[in-house]
């Protein structure tokens, strides 16, 4: 090789390309991380709060099953704590009444959710020709067919008339199942926040790391690949792509990719997903023994949560998908603000309307990431995107948490997705 040339070259430095660059460099090899950010984390962005704690506008939460991110978090000195669940939950209508835990509404949802289980485990009545909506609009009470809407959106980050009932089982299934995915999958939280984690990782992967670097095209042949940036060209003998697959379509591949791999990228869409964090002096909120979840069945901010550190200030995280989300896009930043800061007054009090600090992100409005939390099968498209696979073409391996048979969708998929793409570059070298 000439100099400038390595053994790999991954494209990403999320936590997925960060896995496959450590564990190829652990076993001897030369690794370039290329990242098209300004940042490494990917879907993990962590920024200080007025207060300096760390705060999470992306992924976040580390499920109970977990193992590979908690084991990441032992091995560089961080401390994993509950996410606060003590209290309880606020939900509101449209008029700001207060609807009870026990009522109508959460029993009709709960029920809901019960043959959704049930519909999942059977196929009956699952296709994925049937979006999710539909199902949904057929769910009485109203307050209960709105309790499940937000649930499942929040859950896919996208349009309910988007994803189909069959894409949703699978991302069920892979998850471990609807408790994991509506509870235990938010079992935790790291104590220097999740992107602190991935900018962790790449200072371990060093200075092979390398930022504001996207990559245009990737060149096979019989020897290795070219890769190439507006910056300049690389040669390596494999390549990983650890993007999303909506992402990796902007690569063009010479020759070009098999259909099949093709309609990988172009047959899934990133959710939509905006997210805001807002940053107290205490979790004021516990005093009157509330556990800092909310939902408000109107208006434009459907969920919220205690995201708090385990001691200090107060942090409350506000989740919306879909059509809420790109209404919030309309506002401007100062109407934004106060709108969120409206609905956790309506929850919380008036003291809500003075935070310490407010973090927002629309991450559907990112150039590099393009949403969150990951990406779908467009309806009908589901099992043609599955028997693609991620099968490496010729020299071009594939990870992300796409490409995760299991967590798919969380930081655990692509930090197993990572290990699995270097497991196979090793195999193949």
């Amino acid at each position: 090789m000439s100099r400038g040339d390595v053994d790999v070259v991954v494209v990403g430095a999320g936590f997925s390309g960060l896995a496959a660059a450590r564990a190829l460099q652990r076993s001897g090899l030369s690794v370039r991380v290329l990242e098209a950010a300004d940042r490494v984390g990917g879907r993990a962005l962590t920024v200080s709060s007025a207060a300096g704690t760390p705060v999470d506008l992306g992924g976040q939460w580390i499920g109970r099953h977990h193992v590979r991110m908690r084991e990441l978090a032992q091995e560089f000195g961080m401390t994993l704590f509950p996410t606060y669940s003590a209290g309880r939950p606020a939900m509101r209508d449209g008029n700001g009444e207060e609807i009870p835990p026990v009522s109508a509404a959460t029993l009709g949802a709960a029920w809901a959710l019960a043959r959704l289980i049930v519909m999942m485990r059977t196929g009956l009545g699952v296709s994925d020709e049937r979006p999710v909506a539909d199902w949904v609009a057929r769910i009485r009470p109203p307050r209960a067919r709105r309790l499940v809407e937000i649930a499942l959106s929040e859950a896919a980050s996208t349009d309910l008339d988007l994803i189909s009932l069959r894409a949703t089982a699978e991302m069920v299934r892979a998850a471990g199942g609807l408790a994991e995915v509506l509870g235990s999958a938010q079992e935790s939280l790291v104590s220097c926040g999740a992107g602190g984690l991935a900018a962790l990782i790449a200072d371990d992967v060093g200075p092979a790391v390398a930022l504001n670097q996207p990559v245009t095209s990737i060149v096979r042949d019989e020897e290795g690949v070219t890769v190439r940036t507006p910056c300049e060209a690389i040669r390596a003998r494999r390549v990983i792509v650890a993007v999303a697959p909506p992402v990796a379509r902007k690569i063009t591949h010479q020759p070009a990719l098999p259909d099949s791999r093709a309609l990988v990228q172009r047959e899934t869409f990133m959710g939509t997903v905006y997210k805001a964090v807002i940053v107290y002096d205490e979790p004021f909120w516990r005093d009157a023994g509330l556990s800092g979840e909310a939902s408000s069945l109107d208006g434009l901010v459907p969920t919220v949560v205690d995201v708090s550190p385990s001691n200090g200030p107060g942090h409350l995280c506000a989740l919306v998908p879909g059509s809420e989300a790109r209404a919030l896009d309309a506002l401007s930043a100062d109407a934004r603000r106060e709108t969120v800061l409206d609905t956790l007054s309506t929850h919380f009090g008036e003291r809500a309307r003075a935070p310490l600090s407010f973090h927002e992100k629309s991450w559907h409005q990112d150039e590099f990431v393009l949403g969150g939390y990951t990406a779908r099968p467009r309806l009908g498209s589901l099992d043609a995107v599955t028997a693609a696979g991620h099968a490496p073409v010729g020299r071009v391996h594939w990870a992300g948490t796409e490409a995760a048979p299991r967590y798919n969708g969380y930081l655990e998929g692509a930090v197993r997705s990572g290990e699995r793409a270097a497991a196979e570059v090793l195999a193949a070298l």
